[in-house]
């Protein structure tokens, strides 16, 4: 009756955590799912970046900024460091289809210089001071390089770190509930410690061996 009655609750305890185990393993692998194909799929275009060609495709534009802006920006320079002013912010974005925000550019004496750097590519813009001559390149790498900037999180802004800490959690999840599975059914599957042992043996090899 004792062994009987330590059998059914060792039962019940294993059943109650293989439950919560499934659970966040199948929650934690459908919030990571998206997130794992993409890295998966970008740490391969990034191994190999040198034998995929890249053809950047380049855009310059050139205007000529209103006068009363020029004023603006002459009453506002000063500091090294500032962001452009409002309405010279909005010329731009009618003009040149340029959104700029209030990302700080460059200020001197003869120019106002703004770098706006973005996944898969970069831009900048110059406004040549006291004239008001604007000069702005955009440099696009492809989709390609698109997806290897997210992969490295170059570029990408606030909202993308945070995906990327939450993608981590998530993979993190995935992996522990994993191992924890594994453990709970190794005796029914004699294999499975010998794969982990592969698993963790042959990037150890590789990196004290032909890592230098």
């Amino acid at each position: 009756m004792d062994k009987s009655s330590d059998r059914f609750l060792e039962q019940k305890r294993r059943s109650f955590w293989l439950k919560h185990l499934h659970q966040w393993h199948w929650i934690s692998s459908a919030i990571c799912l998206v997130g794992m194909l993409l890295f998966a799929a970008t740490g391969i275009t990034l191994n190999h970046a040198a034998q995929i060609e890249a053809r950047p495709h380049v855009v310059s534009k050139e205007g000529q900024l209103p006068p009363d802006l020029i004023r603006e920006l002459e009453q506002g320079g000063g500091a090294e460091k500032a962001p452009l002013p409002a309405a010279v912010r909005q010329w731009l974005l009618s003009e040149f289809s340029v959104p700029v925000g209030e990302q700080p550019a460059e200020w001197s004496a003869d120019e106002i210089y703004l770098s706006l750097p973005r996944p898969g590519g970069d831009a900048w813009l110059s406004v040549d001071l006291p004239d008001g001559a604007v000069r702005y390149e955009s440099t696009d790498r492809g989709w390609i390089s698109y997806f290897n900037d997210l992969h490295k999180g170059r570029n990408t802004g606030e909202a993308w770190k945070w995906f990327i800490d939450v993608f981590a959690i998530a993979c993190l999840v995935f992996c522990v509930t994993g191992f924890f599975l594994l453990h709970m059914h190794a005796r029914n599957r004699p294999v499975t410690w010998p794969m982990v042992a592969l698993g963790v043996a042959v990037p150890l090899f590789l990196a004290l061996v032909f890592i230098h």
